[in-house]
């Protein structure tokens, strides 16, 4: 909607089988009706959920998903948690985005106020990133200096909770020291970003996570496209995040896939979004809060 000034906050929390965590981090949103979650993707296999919330304010929005945040930590130990998504803290990611004619500054004042909340008031280390942060640092290059990458032995799955200590990479905010039942948090802020996964038919984990590698930037393929492989039940998907989807598109990261599939002889499936396209959450927002 052209000329319409909204945000959004993208939440990725460490949680999805215990349900009654899941009901009292959203029964938190209420205490701000001008804030509302319109998406949620729940994956009980990475034992992983995604909330949407959107807002005409940013600052609006940055209290709601801090009351969030706070229900989240008191919810959820993630001492407890295994699945077969990494993580790196209850609340794993958190990246606020300008929708409409929004701007991408005002959205990174909404993520830095909020990481410093997170740190004083809730005491979890946090990072910041994207616009968030004063040299414009990767989410990726955070994940990787704390080992998110990096499975249990069975090489499938994460369980158990972060390795409380001192940390490798020095938090932007709050302690230095991780406590295993909350872990971290790493909040920032971008434009637009989507996220895409694709099934393989297949049990190759390495060749599946070659694949990964070749579709995104580190392996040669596009630089805004980053890529990983999970296992997923029977089959494993290539999840993607898009940093330029109106660049490179989930149907180009879908043929990638299914032409390098092909090359190793392994049958593909067709990929999905795990939110809507801002349009579309932009209409969900007004139906929601116009009711």
């Amino acid at each position: 909607m052209p000329g319409s000034t909204f945000f959004c906050c993208k939440i990725h929390i460490s949680e999805t089988r215990n349900k009654s965590a899941l009901e009292s981090i959203e029964r938190a949103v209420e205490l701000y009706p001008e804030a509302a979650i319109v998406n949620k993707f729940e994956d009980e296999i990475y034992n992983r959920v995604g909330y949407t919330i959107v807002s005409d304010s940013s600052s609006y929005l940055k209290n709601a998903v801090f009351e969030m945040i706070e229900a989240a930590y008191e919810a959820i130990d993630l001492d407890l948690h295994s699945g077969n998504h990494p993580r790196i803290g209850v609340v794993d990611h958190v990246c606020f985005h300008p929708l409409g004619s929004a701007s991408l500054e005002l959205a990174a004042m909404a993520a830095k106020s909020l990481a410093k909340d997170v740190a004083s008031v809730l005491i979890v280390p946090t990072y910041t990133f994207g616009a968030a942060h004063r040299e414009q640092r990767s989410l990726d290059a955070i994940r990787r200096e704390l080992n998110y990458f990096k499975p249990d032995a069975t090489g499938y799955q994460w369980s158990g909770g972060f390795p409380s200590g001192i940390l490798p990479l020095e938090p932007d905010e709050g302690p230095v020291e991780a406590v295993k039942a909350k872990g971290v948090a790493v909040i920032g802020a971008s434009k637009w970003v989507g996220y895409y996964n694709v099934p393989v038919f297949c049990n190759d984990i390495g060749m599946v996570r070659e694949i990964a590698k070749r579709v995104s930037g580190r392996g040669g393929g596009p630089a805004s496209v980053q890529a990983m492989a999970l296992v997923h039940g029977d089959v494993i998907e290539v999840a993607s995040n898009l940093l330029e989807p109106s660049e490179v598109s989930g149907d180009q990261v879908q043929v990638a896939v299914e032409q390098l599939g092909t090359e190793e002889g392994v049958r593909v499936g067709k990929g999905y979004f795990t939110d809507l396209s801002e349009e579309d959450l932009i209409q969900t927002y007004l139906k929601l809060t116009s009711s």
